[in-house]
């Protein structure tokens, strides 16, 4: 039979068509590149197919001890078939290849600080702050001291699969990407290891990493605001409104176990023994001395200030530290580039309702995790069945993997389903370190840094070789570019504080950077039968921290809050001070004391990033939750349905999954149809009521084609500007944003003696996607807090000097400027007539190829890159097409993927991936799926072997 390079088998009408239009598109992609669109000379239709995979057919694959079938659907996602545990890996291997080799080998160098080995200069920064936390330093030592001995087989054979790829697959056969880049460079990809699968996992747990970004805000924020403003903008989590996941439950005395059916008084308020700390992340490297290579300087050079309070106990920081961690927070913006932007959205939804409130009669198991839009997808689909489950060989699993991982991560087996949510843990610390040149401060004696040297291979230049320190705190991130040299000259800790003259050095204490055995628990995962099975395997997930959510066959449901988190003294709010032994890690919470729930009498659970536990559990997991919009809708929904005995059925959780609601809109709307908006003339004032008159009505749905919810979103986005932005510091603020705004820590007068103006002209700095603020709940808790203080001084701006009077006085006066300057705002960008707003228009996806099709040619981003799509949903809703209210209304992260399990009847599950299965420009599945999910569309997710073969367009059989 001969193979097919172009996806579908033809052997139904879809496929031809589906191949027909492939094939037109490649014809129209070269005939303009022959003419003249760049590089025309260098491509051809063979350029752009030549990577297509073969899917049907048969192929030897080495290695294998026995056939295995690999059979692809309409949208190319693949089921595999193999007799043993090491042939479903390897198979899984040589597929994942055959489809995403691109993607998994930039992960890869990622992971491993290597990336300028691939794309040259401009990844230099990147890779060194990669190297400083050592990664992969890490992966390799877990992979040598803590997987277990089947882990460590699966991850081989999987490493076999895929190098039996790229034994025959080289350049333009791998990827049209690869055809690109030897324009600049000879690069030629190396052999895979297990050890670049593991790896991946740490780049996961950066997305994930707790509240990192929120230590460095705060810091940030305390050079121009008050303690007291500072705490206003990072409110409480709202118990009383917003319920956590395990509702009640508590640590018993006795036991030091948690027990989710005691009462939360009975818990004690000082918790159990926490685990041993272990060593700390001093396993990691420091940063790159700039292009000139050589070692890194230290912060010895900084001139001395005058010190400052800890913003907790009053104060501000001085420069030497705000221009040390805005610099900090300028390069972690540099990695989550490829790994998606970070902050308020960066989260998820699950949940599951057991069998009593559902119309099977079984549990439905829901979840859409929310990150970055990537090209591909970050998520691969696929499924891995042994054709005989034993002992030997246990797995039967379908679900979402990592390309370059073997297994699932999220999905069913026979007899289990699970869902992950960020859970959000605080895992992270930011330590000031009082330095020398060879020493850090620490209990009152100056101990040597641990260091190393590290190369930095460039593509097209010159190699750059630095030094690498680390405290016992973890590695020093401020070593990496010379104004980070300069932290601490004036910084937030509380006295007594040894002397500022030299300045401090920053490090970071991460529970990633110790080796852990989350690479077991993921394969363990798979296997699990049943709940205690479930729990043993979530024990060993330790790093990232996730909310598992659980399902059975027999109808049971649960959580579990696994992960390696720090027992630590303060609340982990502000960087701590790294010299005195009082702020060191004293442990990690026991895993017997973690969250758990089990068949709870409600009936249903909900994880979406809110607090897991009442407030009165003993331990500090964070500070910086999620404030519970999603979740406290979800469960809204739950209970609007199965009240006066209402069932829920599979179309209620997909629909769920895609409700659009703004809760912000239903407590900021009624007060601004109170306002009498007025112009300076009768036509004026008719033009800005136009606008205001779209909110009378409206359901506070943000449709994709919602008029309403455009004006809303402009005016919400406004008003935060107003109140909030403009306030803070640059470091905050969008890049390019100007004002004219009194200096920090300037109490003088606005004029001096002479008249002169005392205000200065200072330009934001943050990169759009992470600035402030960004329009998430928190945002909507402080806007809550203030909303019935018409007076308070969040509402007031200032005027100008010529009008003084013209800025807000209270808060109907800023609201209604936000108003006005929305519909300027969208009369520039939509058009003058209101009704012809649609908040599509605004709220537009595009899809970006992460490196190339950022950075590359232009040709090239628009061979790889699509879009726009218009969506519905928006910040902090159940349908979490996110954006930041600082930078814009772009989408900026997504529910990456939505699947429903059906415990009753796994064949008539669903799922849908945001873009693929192929990550092959032209290929027909390189985003077959966009399209169904962007309407909320979900394919069916065909499990059993039956339903996989009824379902089957192409059939690949590998042979040894």
């Amino acid at each position: 039979m001969p193979a097919n390079k172009t996806g579908p088998s033809g052997k139904k009408k879809s496929g031809k068509k589906k191949g027909r239009r492939a094939r037109l598109l490649v014809i129209t992609l070269v005939l303009l590149l022959v003419a003249g669109v760049g590089f025309g000379a260098y491509w051809s239709v063979s350029t752009v197919r030549a990577s297509f995979p073969e899917t049907s057919g048969t192929l030897q694959l080495k290695g294998l001890s026995g056939q295995v079938k690999v059979a692809r659907d309409a949208h190319g996602i693949p089921q595999i078939y193999a007799d043993s545990a090491e042939d479903l890996f390897r198979a899984q291997g040589f597929v994942q290849a055959q489809d995403r080799f691109w993607e998994m080998d930039v992960r890869r160098h990622l992971t491993a600080g290597r990336l300028s080995e691939m794309f040259g200069e401009g990844q230099v920064e990147t890779d060194a702050f990669v190297r400083t936390m050592g990664w992969r330093k890490v992966a390799q030592e877990e992979y040598d001291t803590k997987l277990s001995a089947s882990t460590k087989k699966a991850l081989q054979a999987y490493s076999d699969g895929v190098n039996a790829y790229l034994k025959d697959h080289q350049g333009k056969s791998l990827s049209v990407e690869y055809a690109a880049l030897s324009f600049k460079n000879d690069y030629k990809p190396e052999q895979w290891t297990p050890v670049d699968s593991v790896a991946w996992l740490k780049a996961m747990a950066w997305d994930l990493r707790g509240n990192m970004q929120d230590e460095i805000d705060r810091s940030l924020a305390a050079t121009r605001l008050s303690p007291k403003q500072i705490d206003q903008l990072y409110p409480a989590y709202p118990y009383d409104r917003n319920k956590p996941i395990v509702e009640g439950g508590g640590v018993d005395p006795l036991t030091k176990a948690f027990d989710p059916k005691a009462t939360p008084s009975e818990s004690t308020q000082t918790g159990g023994t926490a685990g041993t700390a272990g060593k700390p992340g001093g396993t990691g490297t420091g940063g790159a001395n700039g292009a000139t290579g050589g070692t890194a300087g230290g912060a010895n050079g900084a001139t001395g200030g005058s010190g400052a309070a800890n913003p907790t106990t009053g104060g501000s920081a001085g420069g030497g530290l705000r221009s040390g961690l805005s610099s900090l927070s300028s390069t972690l913006d540099k990695i989550p580039a490829l790994l998606g932007p970070s902050g308020n959205g960066i989260g998820s939804n699950s949940w599951v309702v057991s069998g009593k409130y559902t119309t099977t009669g079984k549990p439905l198991l829901a979840n859409d995790p929310h990150l970055a839009p990537q090209m591909p997808s970050l998520w691969y689909q696929m499924g891995l069945h042994c054709t005989k489950t034993s002992a030997a060989c246990p797995y039967d699993v379908a679900g979402y993997t990592f390309a370059g991982m073997p297994g699932v991560v999220i999905g069913h087996n026979q007899d289990i389903a699970w869902g992950m949510t960020n859970l959000g843990a605080d895992v992270s610390d930011l330590y000031l370190e009082k330095v020398t040149a060879d020493t850090y401060l620490y209990d009152g004696k100056q101990l040597p840094f641990t260091t190393r040297k590290e190369t930095i291979k460039v593509a097209g230049g010159k190699s750059r070789e630095f030094t690498i320190r680390s405290t016992n705190s973890g590695p020093i991130v401020s070593d990496r570019n010379d104004e980070l040299g300069k932290v601490g000259q004036d910084a937030p800790v509380q006295d007594p504080a040894p002397d500022r003259a030299e300045g401090y050095a920053v490090s970071l204490r991460w529970t990633a950077l110790d080796a852990d055995r989350s690479m077991d628990a993921l394969l363990d995962l798979n296997r699990a039968k049943d709940f205690k099975e479930f729990q043993k395997a979530a024990a060993g997930f330790e790093v990232p921290s996730q909310n598992l959510i659980y399902a059975d066959t027999e109808g049971h449901i649960g959580y579990q809050a696994p992960g390696r988190i720090p027992v630590r003294k303060g609340d982990g709010r502000y960087p701590a001070p790294g010299w005195d032994p009082a702020y060191k890690w004293t442990g990690y919470i026991p895993q017997a004391e973690l969250p758990w729930d089990y068949d709870p009498k409600r009936g249903y659970i909900v994880t979406a990033n809110q607090a897991v536990a009442d407030k009165k559990y003993p331990y500090q997991l964070t500070s910086d939750w999620g404030y519970g919009a999603r979740s406290q809708r979800i469960n809204d929904l739950i209970q609007s349905k199965i009240k006066d005995g209402g069932k829920i059925s599979t179309d209620d959780m997909q629909k769920m999954q895609m409700d659009n609601t703004s809760e912000i809109a239903k407590l900021l709307t009624p007060y601004l149809l109170k306002i009498e908006l007025k112009g300076d003339n009768e036509r004026e004032t008719k033009y800005v009521r136009e606008a205001q008159k779209l909110l009378e009505g409206w359901d506070y749905t943000q449709e994709a084609d919602s008029a309403a919810a455009a004006y809303f979103n402009a005016v919400w986005r406004n008003t935060l500007k107003l109140a909030f932005g403009n306030k803070l510091p640059k470091e905050l603020r969008v890049k390019g944003q100007c004002l004219r705004v009194r200096p920090a820590n300037d109490s003088g007068p606005q004029e001096d003696l002479d008249g002169n103006t005392r205000l200065v002209t200072e330009c934001g700095e943050r990169e759009p996607d992470s600035a402030q603020p960004d329009g998430g709940d928190r945002w909507f808790e402080v806007v809550r807090n203030i909303l019935d203080k018409p007076d308070d001084a969040w509402w007031k701006t200032n005027g100008t000097r010529a009008n003084p009077d013209a800025g807000a006085h209270n808060r109907d006066e800023l609201l209604a400027q936000a108003m006005k300057d929305a519909r300027m705002e969208l009369t520039s960008k939509l058009g003058k007539d209101v009704n012809s707003w649609s908040w599509g228009r605004l709220h537009q996806l595009n899809l970006k190829n992460q490196t190339l099709g950022k950075d590359g040619p232009a040709i090239v981003r628009w061979l790889l890159n699509r879009g726009p799509w218009n969506l519905a949903g928006g910040e902090a809703a159940v349908n979490a097409a996110g954006w930041n209210a600082a930078g814009g209304y772009d989408v900026i992260w997504v529910p990456s993927m939505r699947m429903v399990v059906n415990l009753g009847d796994l064949d008539k599950s669903r799922w849908i991936n945001l873009t693929g299965a192929s990550g092959h420009a032209y290929n027909a599945h390189y985003y077959d799926q966009t399209d169904k999910w962007a309407k909320g569309e979900l394919l069916p997710w065909a499990y059993s072997a039956d339903a996989v073969k009824k379902g089957t367009d192409a059939e690949l059989v590998l042979k040894p």
